[in-house]
């Protein structure tokens, strides 16, 4: 069972490590779905790629992928809105995704392996990762992009949970947003073929709404969402070893009953003073 599950759980970590991070900011900005949205134009791009007959998982269908990340990336960076009486972002987050959804489907069918692609896409096959994979397709680039975020820590968190602060000092808050969902978007490109659409969206949201259950301090709002992440992720490898089920769909359900106690304890009042903190 060790050798079979150890490079799964370790990939899910390093994946954990970041996306429950990006989380926060993305719970904090009140986007929930961009990453679905940037996931999607990563898909687009991945079947673009298979219509240019570029060979799937080469370094140039990456950068198909990456190329229609970062026009997403730039789009909700321009549409950034705030005050009553505008069209919420979140509108269009979700009028991104059911198009580039949709203009993948269509090009799906007329790409090699489009169907396939596409399936590969939404699911993804976390069982069967490689160590190096892990390191050279995750660890590597989610260091660099690490640091990135660790450099710029107080602009982005800034712009995150205050984002009047923000506006006051009179940062160009749509040129950081760029930087950020670029980023984010980068993230996305790597982990979703490994990971699939709906974990991937999984270690993104369901952590850090773990963590903002139960306090509002960044420090812990970081070790919450970390801890559940990778408690989710051994629980649902395990299980999956143990009940012969795919790992990826398994660790989401996981994710979901973990969400459910956390409410529940919510409700009964476990962790109120640290919510207070």
């Amino acid at each position: 069972m060790l050798e079979l599950m150890l490079a799964p759980f370790v990939a899910c970590m390093v994946i954990v490590a970041i996306h429950s991070y990006l989380g926060l900011h993305i719970i904090a900005r009140e986007v929930i779905f961009v990453d679905l949205a940037l996931a999607q134009m990563a898909a687009l791009g991945s079947v673009a790629a298979l219509l240019a007959g570029v060979a799937h998982d080469s370094q140039a269908a990456y950068l198909f992928a990456l190329g229609f990340t970062a026009v997403g990336a730039a789009l909700f960076a321009l549409t950034r809105t705030s005050g009553s009486g505008r069209l919420p972002q979140e509108a269009i987050i979700g009028i991104v995704y059911v198009v580039a959804s949709a203009a993948a489907i269509l090009a799906a069918d007329k790409a090699p392996r489009g169907a396939e692609a596409i399936k590969d896409i939404l699911v993804g096959s976390i069982i069967w990762v490689t160590w190096p994979a892990i390191w050279w397709k995750l660890a590597l680039p989610y260091a660099v992009l690490g640091l990135f975020h660790y450099v710029l820590r107080r602009r982005f968190l800034t712009i995150s949970f205050h984002p009047d602060e923000a506006e006051r000092v009179g940062w160009k808050i749509r040129w950081w947003d760029f930087w950020f969902y670029l980023s984010f978007g980068i993230v996305i490109t790597l982990s979703v073929p490994i990971g699939g659409v709906l974990m991937i969206f999984t270690f993104l949201v369901v952590p850090a709404a773990i963590a903002f259950l139960f306090t509002r301090d960044l420090r812990r709002l970081a070790y919450l969402a970390w801890g559940s992440g990778g408690l989710a992720s051994f629980l649902g490898i395990w299980l999956s070893y143990r009940w012969d089920l795919p790992t990826g769909p398994l660790i989401v359900c996981v994710f979901g009953a973990l969400l459910a106690l956390a409410g529940v304890m919510k409700r009964l009042g476990v962790g109120a003073a640290g919510a207070a903190a």
